[in-house]
């Protein structure tokens, strides 16, 4: 193993701590009003700053631990993960009709986020372990897409299209990048696709979601409603926008403008300008991201690399895809700036093992 370099990759460790504070004074300004019907309008933003001082602590700890060392633990993290998603749907608790969080109150943990990593690792390791094997469809492709169709259908279960689409997408990545052969891959992506369409026809409330992606107005004050008030956020933010805290649409129009739509606050508040930062700093976390997994001293380590910076960048472009009406609603946060536990002590904790490959890189 390369000999470590005493510090990580300082341009990530630099864009993170930025998207972080954009994240905690963009919850208070798009929770403060939903917040003061607590009677705290700081009710939401304390426990983003709670989770989000979690996910630094995580994130500087694995920094500081050799990145091979997931590699042994790889098939017990997953096995732990498939546990958890089996002790969800049984004893967890229902929220916006998905039965995916274990805990009490605001401080529980949905299992499905923390599989996301697990299944990055795992494949981290299956995959360069098991890379002469990616030439066979029935050796090396069907038994590595089989364990992630596993995790995607008990995600399902619950049900969660959002966060399955992150983990499969991620998943399909690494194998792509592995070496997997892309007629096979085509091939499956057609099936997928199908598949895909399956599960929206099997569920009345996603077809809605379709008609309501192509044509909200159909439903405006149903399954349009959110759609159409994420719209009238981002259209008179401008340029400029209108000011930190001058959002109009989080006075109860947008439905938790704090979560999954907290983008479109973002692009009423901060304008044009504002989102673009934004998604510039998304831009320069994927390049470092990517310029990590190149330069890593082994294929653990690239893969590995690859899975975390491909879940954050799939998340990101779903979540500002759904909000500025270019793809169909679904429940995904934008990473590090988004209201939630799970999700941002997930990344986190991801972005932590991402740099301390960056201390072994060859660059």
């Amino acid at each position: 193993m390369t000999k470590a370099r005493s510090t990580p990759d300082f341009i990530i460790v630099i864009v993170t701590f930025v998207l972080l504070a954009i994240g905690v004074v963009m919850v208070y300004s798009s929770s403060a009003v939903v917040a003061a019907q607590k009677g705290d309008p700081f009710f939401f933003t304390k426990r983003q700053l709670i989770f989000a001082i979690l996910g630094i602590v995580s994130m500087f700890v694995m920094m500081n631990i050799d990145y091979w060392v997931w590699k042994k633990w790889a098939k017990t993290g997953l096995i732990i993960c498939f546990v958890l998603l089996v002790v969800v749907l049984i004893i967890g608790k229902e929220v916006n009709g998905a039965k995916s969080w274990l805990g009490v109150g605001a401080f529980g943990i949905q299992p499905a986020e923390f599989t996301k990593l697990g299944m990055a690792v795992f494949l981290a390791k299956w995959l360069s372990d098991n890379q002469k094997k990616l030439d066979s469809f029935m050796r090396g492709l069907v038994p590595t897409l089989g364990i992630v169709c596993l995790a995607f259908g008990m995600i399902m279960l619950q049900p969660d299209l959002g966060t399955g689409t992150v983990l499969l997408g991620t998943s399909v990545l690494m194998i792509f990048i592995a070496g997997a052969r892309m007629r096979h891959l085509f091939g499956l992506g057609l099936l997928g696709v199908a598949g895909f369409a399956g599960l929206i026809l099997a569920a009345p409330y996603r077809m809605k979601r379709i008609t309501a992606f192509i044509d909200p107005w159909q439903d405006p004050l149903g399954a349009g409603y959110q759609l159409i008030q994420s719209l009238y956020a981002i259209g008179p933010g401008g340029i400029m926008g209108l000011g930190i805290g001058m959002s109009r649409q989080k006075f109860l129009y947008l439905p938790e403008p704090y979560n999954d739509f907290i983008f479109s606050i973002l692009a009423e508040e901060l304008g044009f300008i504002g989102g673009t930062t934004v998604l510039l700093l998304f831009l320069l976390l994927l390049w470092r991201g990517m310029r990590i997994a190149i330069t890593a001293p082994d294929l653990f380590g690239s893969l590995l690399a690859v899975g975390i910076i491909g879940m954050v960048a799939i998340q990101v472009v779903i979540n500002v895809g759904v909000v500025t009406g270019m793809f169909p609603v679904t429940g995904i946060t934008l990473p590090f700036l988004s209201y939630g536990g799970s999700s941002l002590t997930l990344m986190l904790t991801g972005i932590g093992v991402l740099l301390n490959i960056s201390r072994y890189s060859r660059a």
